[in-house]
């Protein structure tokens, strides 16, 4: 009989330990180098970059720009001239509060329409709509490039006697077309005079559609700060505060409504001449819950919207 040969502990605990490192070895091989488990994705923004004038800064690149979500920085990749065609909704307080102002609001917005039709240089065309807020809203002019069109959508407004201003519906109808649409890069201008507001709707019932259209949100209001603490009145407040904010846009209180013609072509230019600021973030199952973009040179601001179909449900 043959007897086997023994080994002592530690000389098998060499083996397998060699046997188990070829075996890793054998597999890393076979699946080749290891992958990054996530991967950085590009997200872009429709972004405005104003001096101390209010005029556009021109000629900015990627270190111009902060952009951060949830208070993380992010690495902006590439800044590039905005020229993607624009869908604005012009809103219009026509009520009986806005009647000492609407020749100035007439006048105002047939230069705005002119600045916004004109081709630009990359042949943009945008469209633009009219839509009047006095006693319910009606739209004067559907979204349309046609200048003709639109000047006369504008020579139709007129205050409606005897009525107030129905504006929060008229910001989630407006909200609502634009998504129905697939607007690309929605933009809603609202200008309204300091008066009561009909609506009878919670801010949140407006901001809701306002950040699902992905729409930039600006409002000009006319006239001295109302006095008015009702539900209605507060209501409005939180909207025209906190909608333009998150939204990228601008909010301007103007005492005299003959300020707006200059306000509405600092404005138009502010729209056409934006930057797409593109940025990268980590894969991710969560969205995050704010992003922000700010300048990083002294002496400019900025404002920034999450591209549309980029939103999640990240908030600017």
């Amino acid at each position: 009989m043959t007897l086997s040969k023994t080994e002592t502990y530690t000389v098998l605990v060499i083996k397998r330990r060699v046997f188990a490192a070829g075996v890793l070895l054998f597999a890393f091989t076979l699946s080749g180098p290891a992958r990054p488990l996530a991967q950085a994705i590009a997200r872009s923004m429709y972004v405005s970059a104003l001096d101390e004038t209010g005029a556009p800064a021109p000629d900015l690149g990627p270190s111009d720009f902060v952009v951060r979500e949830d208070n993380v920085a992010r690495e902006v990749l590439r800044v590039a001239p905005a020229d993607a065609p624009m869908q604005v909704a012009v809103i219009v307080d026509n009520s009986e509060a806005a009647g000492d102002h609407i020749a100035d609001i007439r006048r105002a917005l047939a230069d705005f329409v002119d600045l916004m039709t004109a081709p630009s240089a990359t042949g943009r065309n945008n469209d633009l709509a009219i839509v009047t807020v006095g006693e319910r809203p009606t739209i004067l002019a559907d979204f349309t490039r046609d200048r003709a069109q639109l000047q006369k959508g504008v020579n139709r407004i007129f205050a409606q006697s005897r009525s107030a201003a129905y504006l929060l519906q008229g910001l989630i109808e407006v909200s609502h077309g634009l998504k129905k649409r697939e607007a690309q890069r929605p933009v809603i201008v609202a200008i309204t005079a300091e008066g009561p507001e009909y609506s009878s709707r919670y801010f949140e019932q407006v901001l809701a559609p306002l950040r699902e259209a992905g729409a930039q949100f600006h409002a000009l209001v006319l006239g001295p700060p109302s006095n008015d603490i009702g539900d209605e009145a507060h209501n409005r407040a939180v909207v025209l505060d906190e909608g333009t904010r998150t939204s990228g846009g601008r909010y301007e209180n103007l005492l005299a409504s003959t300020a707006l013609p200059a306000t509405l072509k600092r404005l138009a230019a502010e729209l056409t001449h934006q930057y797409l600021v593109t940025y990268a973030r980590p894969q991710s199952l969560i969205p995050p819950e704010h992003v922000t973009v700010r300048a990083a040179r002294p002496g400019l601001t900025a404002r920034g919207t999450l591209i549309n179909d980029q939103r999640e449900q990240g908030r600017p």
